[in-house]
């Protein structure tokens, strides 16, 4: 059941929204050469406290970190460890928070120092497909046309969309109805209404579609070893269109 949100609702996920906004613009101005993902994993926690405010991911379903810290081919839920990172790199920090009942979710791909050109066009691509996606927003868009400008902008570039991880609806829980995939087909599936709100998470890689899930549970990296980028976006439905709540 797709959970439509209520004006009260949105203002109260915009606050949440907001500090996953300004804590996620805190970690990038930290990503640098030599800084470990532990590091950038104990200042989303402590800027989560500082705002009254609980990671969203900590303890979820038993996963360790306040953040997902994914390097290089690692595609999503990556653990923070105490390797520190290398110029590059590209690291993909996702992130949220839980305030006052509701939550917060977006994600970043950023370098690491200069990087060469393959992963600055990675990223460039990832970032156009979840803006393509986004911009299909709206009241009676059906939620596939959403997908479907999403593997466009990405298979276009020559590049391939993660099929095992998709996006989702988010409010007074973490994960809600409906999934979003990052491909289909435009025309099928829910319709979108005015207090939807959807968390868009296009997950993308250089080489082929396919993960494999690490021993520890939770780490997908890429079969063939090549890099992955992934952004991410909570969005309302409006009454005209959408608005981004986790924009800066």
């Amino acid at each position: 059941m797709i959970i439509v949100k209520t004006p009260q609702e949105i203002d109260k996920m915009r606050i949440s929204c907001q500090m996953v906004a300004e804590i996620l613009q805190e970690l990038r101005e930290k990503v640098a050469p030599g800084i470990t993902t532990c590091e950038l994993d104990q200042i989303a926690e402590q800027a989560c406290l500082k705002r009254k405010a609980k990671p969203a991911f900590k303890g979820y379903g038993g996963f360790p970190c306040s953040i997902c810290a994914s390097p290089n081919h690692t595609v999503v839920h990556g653990f923070a460890t105490k390797q520190p990172l290398v110029a590059g790199d590209i690291i993909s920090i996702d992130f949220g928070v839980l305030y006052n009942g509701f939550y917060g979710d977006s994600a970043v791909t950023l370098p690491v120092g200069d990087v060469n050109r393959e992963k600055v066009r990675l990223m460039e691509v990832t970032k156009a497909s979840l803006d393509a996606g986004i911009e299909k927003v709206a009241p009676g868009a059906f939620l596939s046309d959403v997908s479907a400008a999403v593997q466009t902008v990405v298979e276009a570039a020559g590049y391939s969309v993660v099929r095992e991880f998709v996006g989702h609806g988010i409010g007074r829980s973490l994960h809600e109805d409906p999934q979003i995939p990052n491909y289909g087909k435009p025309g099928f599936g829910p319709k979108l209404k005015k207090g939807m709100v959807l968390a868009i998470e296009p997950m993308v890689n250089a080489g082929t579609q396919h993960v494999r899930v690490l021993d520890d549970g939770w780490t997908a990296v890429t079969q063939d070893g090549r890099p992955s980028a992934h952004f991410e976006h909570t969005v309302a439905v409006t009454e005209t269109g959408y608005e981004i709540l986790t924009r800066v």
